[in-house]
């Protein structure tokens, strides 16, 4: 078996959840909006993907004050074709949680300031990559490993090992709320922190 798998490309798909929560965190709304749309513009330039991502990341780790909850999964394919469907897989199912349809348009600018303030926020990021990243290919259900495997994001990124990025997060636009109800319902796979 070992044989057979020299010289071939082994590719890794893994998708992190991680909920934030508490009264002063929907201004992170802006932030990942802020980054959605230059990922839009980007029209699915990878590396341009990728500073959306370490961005992203980094933004996470400065809020480590305010994760809740957190799963990930995935899994390692030698065939591109399939790490793809996979991926696409993913994609359909982060996209089909409750309120993570992200609609950026100008209307949203002409609504009142007076929105209700979400106290939860889940965000899904699925990437695919190539080789071999021990930090994330793991159970990141705790915080020191959720914090080694946002920096893999990252240094996934500046090695140019990236080959799909997306993310998805809930509620995705400011006013929208994610109740504790719901997020029984829609992210059962979410572990304490």
């Amino acid at each position: 078996m070992f044989n057979k798998m020299m010289g071939k490309t082994r590719y890794v798909v893994s998708r992190l959840f991680l909920h934030l929560g508490g009264s002063d965190v929907a201004p992170i709304l802006g932030e990942l909006n802020r980054i959605a749309r230059d990922a839009i513009d980007a029209e699915g330039e990878i590396e341009a993907l990728g500073e959306g991502l370490v961005e992203l990341s980094e933004t996470l780790l400065r809020y480590d004050e305010y994760w809740i909850s957190a799963a990930n999964e995935g899994d390692v394919f030698w065939s591109e074709g399939e790490a793809g469907d996979y991926v696409n897989d993913l994609f359909s199912d982060s996209a089909a949680r409750y309120g993570a349809d992200l609609e950026l348009d100008g209307d949203d600018f002409d609504e009142p300031l007076s929105l209700p303030a979400t106290r939860n926020i889940v965000i899904m990021i699925t990437v695919a990559f190539e080789g071999e990243v021990p930090e994330l290919e793991t159970d990141l259900a705790n915080i020191q490993a959720l914090k080694e495997g946002l920096k893999a994001f990252i240094n996934l990124h500046y090695k140019h090992k990236l080959r799909a990025i997306q993310v998805h997060f809930s509620p995705a636009r400011l006013g929208d709320e994610l109740s504790n109800d719901q997020l029984l319902q829609y992210y059962p796979e979410l572990i304490p922190l």
